[in-house]
């Protein structure tokens, strides 16, 4: 913020504005928003720069707002506050010239839709955009007859329903809408295409990071063109290209909202559930991983550094395809409780994972600058991360010669060893424990840090205490 925005700003002098949209959308676990957070602390730095930030009034967003640094300087505009004449008038607009360029590529549509048509959906959007997007994608379907679209849209009951955590006017029928062209997808009433479609639509929805077509197919098993199909049968709430490999994204996030929440969601057939789809995919990135990692498999010389790989980032691109990479830096955040593992399918191939392609794994991550990532994922691996983040080969010629006798990763790994040099002596047994002593007191719950320098523990009516790692333990 200081060095990018901060400095230049006041070197120039420049009057701006600034946006930043859809701030509830951002991965952020911190109470207050991370980013209004340090938007507070600068902010009165650059006085001719304004900043418009949008967002659901999700709570971490309102309690970032609510910082003493920022409520001062903040206004705050209610959009469900606006005239409902105003935003019905701008929505009327959105329907016109949409339907006036859907009328100049298709013949038939002359003296339609008609004015009773236009203001019934307007009714039926309550002053939503996203309910304007999604029925104007879902008329202008290439497959489908256009006044046959608008009918069926036009037929939904009214309903009472939910935009995320926002109540809507009583007349809403976003999920309405939503179930609507889900059902349409849906419609041969086939329990093999459901099962293909839920677990397609399960990837865009859960995956880490968007997923093109290909990569989507790769990770399940499936046919790219079979993916392709079934979601572009539910265009309408998706951002899809043209093509197998760009990223699909949902084009609202109301609509991930709706497809994972059984109560809104009511028809088993179309609910997305997580704990059902987050296994899926994990099996889906082990079984890739089993099937493809290899020693070395960006060709890197012997011995040495990344930094002296010139042209390293080609290499990966070469050699490490999207799903390949996705299932190297994202399997774990599929792990979300013990559950997941204990399925045989996950078990069998998480145990072939740990056993033959752990150091090639380690490889992909540091080739693709991610060794960090890989703490979260596995223990073990920060016992390797400072030599394995700099240098991909020094994986079998320090880390593992390194690693104690007896230790898991040596026994397994230990034909892959090519040392620069042989340790004569100090080798230890076992990995070093670390410990430390909480005495006389009842303690409720304790934690090491992500790097493991760090512990805390939470004892009964004395608060948190912390300690940092020592030459001699904590």
């Amino acid at each position: 913020m200081d060095r990018l925005i901060v400095r230049p700003l006041k070197q120039s002098h420049i009057s701006t504005v600034i946006v930043i949209d859809a701030l509830d959308e951002c991965k952020d676990e911190e109470p207050a928003s991370a980013i209004l957070s340090v938007l507070g602390q600068f902010v009165s730095q650059i006085p001719k720069v304004k900043f418009f930030v949008t967002g659901r009034p999700e709570p971490r967003i309102r309690e970032g707002f609510r910082l003493p640094l920022l409520a001062e300087a903040t206004g705050v505009f209610v959009l469900h506050e606006v005239e409902a004449s105003q935003v019905n008038s701008d929505i009327l607009l959105f329907f016109g010239h949409n339907f006036s360029e859907l009328k100049g590529r298709r013949r038939g549509l002359d003296d339609w839709p008609s004015s009773e048509q236009l203001d019934l959906l307007c009714e039926r959007a309550a002053g939503f955009f996203v309910y304007a997007v999604a029925t104007v994608k879902f008329i202008d379907h290439k497959n489908n007859n256009p006044k046959k679209q608008l009918e069926r849209i036009l037929q939904l009951p009214t309903s009472s329903v939910h935009e995320g955590k926002v109540r809507l006017g009583q007349n809403t029928t976003l999920d309405s809408l939503y179930m609507s062209i889900i059902q349409q997808a849906f419609d041969d009433d086939d329990s093999e295409g459901d099962s293909m479609v839920r677990s397609a639509l399960g990837a865009v929805i859960l995956a880490a990071n968007p997923l093109s077509p290909s990569t989507i197919a790769a990770l399940l098993g499936i046919d790219p063109e079979d993916v392709f199909l079934r979601l572009s049968s539910i265009h309408s709430l998706l951002i899809l290209q043209d093509d197998f490999d760009s990223p699909v994204r949902p084009f609202h996030k109301s609509f991930p909202d709706f497809i994972v929440d059984p109560t809104r969601c009511i028809n088993e057939r179309f609910h997305i559930s997580p704990p059902s789809h987050h296994p899926e995919l994990l099996a889906g990135c082990l079984e890739l991983m089993n099937q493809r990692l290899e020693k070395n498999m960006c060709n890197l010389p012997d011995g040495a550094a990344n930094r002296e790989v010139d042209d390293l980032r080609e290499r990966a691109e070469r050699h490490l395809d999207p799903a390949l990479r996705y299932a190297c830096k994202s399997w774990h955040k599929h792990l979300i409780d013990g559950h997941t593992v204990r399925t045989p399918e996950v078990a069998s191939a998480f145990r072939q994972f740990l056993e033959k392609k752990l150091l090639f794994w380690l490889e992909v991550l540091s080739v693709l600058g991610a060794a960090r990532e890989a703490v979260d994922a596995l223990d073990v691996a920060a016992k390797l991360l400072e030599i394995i983040s700099t240098s991909c080969p020094h994986i079998y010629h320090s880390a593992l010669p390194l690693c104690p006798r007896k230790s898991i990763v040596r026994s397994l790994y230990e034909p892959h060893a090519r040392p620069l040099a042989r340790i004569v002596h100090g080798l230890s047994d076992s990995w070093e424990s670390k410990s430390a002593d909480v005495e006389g007191h009842e303690y409720m719950s304790m934690t090491f840090s992500s790097d493991g320098r760090f512990f805390a523990c939470g004892m009964v009516n004395l608060g948190i205490h912390i300690w940092k790692e020592s030459p001699t333990g904590y």
